[in-house]
């Protein structure tokens, strides 16, 4: 068999065994709408019908200049999407984080803004000599 008759074998049995798991989990029609790809009725939570469209490829890898491919490495795939991943929860953190830092820098601004203006119209004096709010006891 060739290379590409392997491949078809495979990449069919892969879609054979995807449409008995989903007509059998999901009792819905699973259609086929081209050589690699199944499509399905699905309802989303408002009661909206779309449809699944699900691809089953089997990768050649990627060109090596001589005529030929270098084999496509499912687990370096994967390790390369993990750490994709854990890069932009950590990228996502830290922007988060700098949010709040700003937030909170823009309260301590607000608050001393507040004082200022406290006093500007009470005078510093009538601050000083006056009961402390929180310190008062009924």
């Amino acid at each position: 068999m060739t290379q590409a008759a392997l491949e078809t074998a495979i990449r069919n049995d892969v879609l054979a065994v995807i449409t008995a798991a989903l007509t059998e989990h999901y009792d819905a029609d699973v259609m086929d709408v081209s050589a690699s790809e199944l499509t399905m009725p699905v309802v989303d939570a408002e009661g909206n019908e779309k449809f699944a469209l699900i691809k089953v490829s089997i990768p050649r890898g990627s060109r090596n200049g001589d005529g030929g491919y270098d084999a496509y490495d499912g687990y370096a795939a994967h390790d390369e999407w993990e750490a994709d991943k854990a890069d932009k929860a950590d990228k996502a953190a830290k922007r988060k984080e700098k949010a709040e830092r700003e937030a909170a820098e823009k309260e301590r601004k607000r608050a001393a803004k507040k004082t200022i203006k406290k006093l500007n119209t009470e005078g510093l004096q009538a601050m000083i000599h006056a009961p402390n709010p929180e310190e008062v006891t009924v």
